[in-house]
């Protein structure tokens, strides 16, 4: 039994974690599980939950929040009028798919593995957004099919195994094809549903009855989190969205990609440590 101080520290830090994951949700089109994971990480390390499923947990976690809070985004951008759905429409069975396999994958992959996809994700895409800044473009409009499937099912993949909603991947390769920025996040929103729900099914699946999962667990979904979280994202996360439409992005992805390059270096660490 933990004492209350302790209980309320872990909800304070949880809240505080969902209002930023809810603000970054509305400013990039993204879930907000690049901040999310890392704390949750954190959090069930210091509560003591077993390391083989602490990472699971995080991801699973964090996927479950993405639903609400991706709908709640692509909503409020959608109603701006700066949608994709032409892309949207044609990614519909393609980031699913993807997301269903990195649940399938996480249901035999240990935390090292997972650790190891999301510090190597998150480094590549830090030097990207602080160091690559509009100097690639592979062409003025996206890709055809198949190309654009795979795309889609690429995304789908390494936002499952990460935990995140696909914004700041969708956003690349929009931005890489010469569509405004402030599309690809608005569209990015539409991607994180899309990932969200296969993936909580997904991740609900491969824990399904693992006997290392704490209380209030549904496979890797811990709803203790969920719950605390949702509700202030959802608050949140269309204030983020006004700020996506006023304010340039390029210090946003400075922060940003700072902040990944922290949560890189704390997951290697953890591996060689």
């Amino acid at each position: 039994m933990y004492p209350i101080s302790d209980l309320l520290m872990f909800g304070g830090m949880l809240m505080a974690a969902g209002a930023v994951a809810g603000l970054l949700a509305g400013v990039f089109g993204i879930g907000g599980g690049a901040v999310l994971v890392p704390v949750f990480y954190q959090i069930f390390g210091y509560v003591g939950i077993d390391d083989a499923v602490r990472m699971h947990l995080a991801v699973g976690s964090s996927l479950a929040i993405i639903v609400p809070t991706s709908i709640r985004s692509f909503l409020a951008h959608r109603q701006r009028g700066a949608v994709d759905h032409d892309l949207l429409k044609g990614w519909i069975l393609a980031v699913p798919l993807g997301a269903i396999l990195a649940s399938v994958i996480a249901a035999y992959a240990s935390s090292e593995a997972l650790r190891a996809i999301f510090a190597g994700i998150a480094l590549a895409l830090a030097i990207r957004m602080i160091f690559l800044h509009g100097r690639w473009q592979l062409g003025t409009d996206l890709p055809g099919q198949p190309a654009r499937f795979l795309v889609g099912t690429g995304i789908g993949l390494l936002s499952g195994l990460m935990g995140i909603g696909g914004g700041v991947l969708n956003n690349t390769f929009m931005t890489f094809y010469g569509r405004p920025i402030h599309q690809a996040v608005a569209t990015s929103a539409g991607v994180g549903v899309l990932i969200a729900l296969p993936g909580l099914a997904g991740y609900v699946v491969a824990g399904w009855g693992d006997p290392l999962l704490p209380p209030f667990s549904t496979g890797f979904i811990n709803w203790i989190a969920v719950a605390l979280i949702i509700p202030i994202t959802f608050l949140v996360t269309p204030y983020g969205a006004q700020l996506a439409h006023k304010m340039s992005k390029r210090q946003l992805e400075i922060g940003f990609g700072v902040f990944l390059l922290v949560v890189s270096g704390r997951f290697f660490w953890s591996l060689w440590g």
